[in-house]
Formats: structure tokens, C-alpha cells, sequence
């Protein structure tokens, strides 16, 4: 049985998006999904949008901003993830740019280290050659740069 979506007059939806825009940040593209599945009056998408952004509901930037610092510090990803995300949601480059300065290049190192010193038990291998290789591939998966990656991976012996 198919769920019925409901429809929703374009003073509703935009209601409904101005509360849950009031609650946290959120990005046009996340709104235009939510609006997608409602069935709503045509051209009332476009107009629900620039009103919320006019009246400041949304902000990219501000989205952008807050978007990097929940998934550095809570998620644990590192930039090229984060960046990864950010463009699948349509944020604009400044935007992006703009919110990657939220990390500071000496956390993004001290994150690493300690998401790979967290990792490193439980990660079995033949030898210390396959075992680097895994912690590699897990710090990549995370969304860390490569040569940061070495560094951290390359120094494990001394991290203990």
C-alpha cells in the first residue's frame, strides 16, 4: 500500500519550513527535497525559497558554517568529505570556502591522530605494511587528505 502524500498550500509549506528552519540550519537544496515530495501548487517551490532567504531563514553561508563544524567535531570527517557533502547539497564555492575556514589546520592533524590512535587495535593485519595500508584506507574513507594521512600513518610508532 502506497503512502499518500499529503498537500500542503504553499502558506503551509512555507510555515512548516520557517519552524524547521527556526529549530537548526538548513540548506535551499534540503528544502526543495522536502517540498518535492509534498504536492504543492507549481512555481510555489521557487517563491517559499526566496522568501525563507529573504527573511533570513536560510543562509548558505551560515549553513556552510555550521554544516563543517558538526561533522569535523561530532562526525570526525575531514575536509575532503565534508567538502564532498557540501557540494552534493549545492552549496556554492564561496560558501564552501568560507566554511572550511572553521577548521584550523593544526585540529584537522590532531583529529587524525587521534581517530587513527583510537583505530589502530582494532585493526588486525599480517604485518605492519597491510595494517598501514587499512589505517589508510579508513582515515581516506573519513575524508582526510592523503599527504596528512602519511604523515599521521607514517609517525604511528611514536604515537604510542
Amino acid at each position: 500500500m502506497e503512502k499518500k502524500k499529503h498537500q500542503y498550500t504553499e502558506k503551509e509549506a512555507y510555515l512548516k519550513l520557517a519552524t524547521l528552519c527556526a529549530r537548526g540550519e538548513h540548506c535551499c537544496y534540503d528544502m526543495m527535497k522536502k517540498m518535492i515530495n509534498w504536492e504543492m501548487p507549481e512555481g510555489s517551490e521557487e517563491r517559499i525559497i526566496a522568501q525563507l532567504v529573504k527573511e533570513k531563514f536560510i543562509d548558505e553561508e551560515r549553513f556552510a558554517k555550521a554544516f563543517v563544524r558538526d561533522k569535523f567535531q561530532y562526525n570526525r570527517w575531514g575536509r575532503v568529505r565534508i567538502i564532498k557533502e557540501l557540494k552534493m547539497r549545492k552549496i556554492a564555492e564561496k560558501h564552501i570556502k568560507i566554511g572550511l575556514e572553521e577548521i584550523e589546520e593544526n585540529d584537522q592533524i590532531e583529529t587524525l591522530k587521534e581517530i587513527i590512535r583510537k583505530k589502530r587495535p582494532s585493526v588486525k593485519g599480517k604485518n605492519e605494511y597491510e595494517i598501514k595500508g587499512k589505517l589508510i584506507r579508513f582515515a581516506l574513507g573519513r575524508g582526510f587528505e592523503m599527504d596528512d594521512i602519511v604523515k599521521v600513518v607514517g609517525n604511528l610508532d611514536e604515537m604510542d
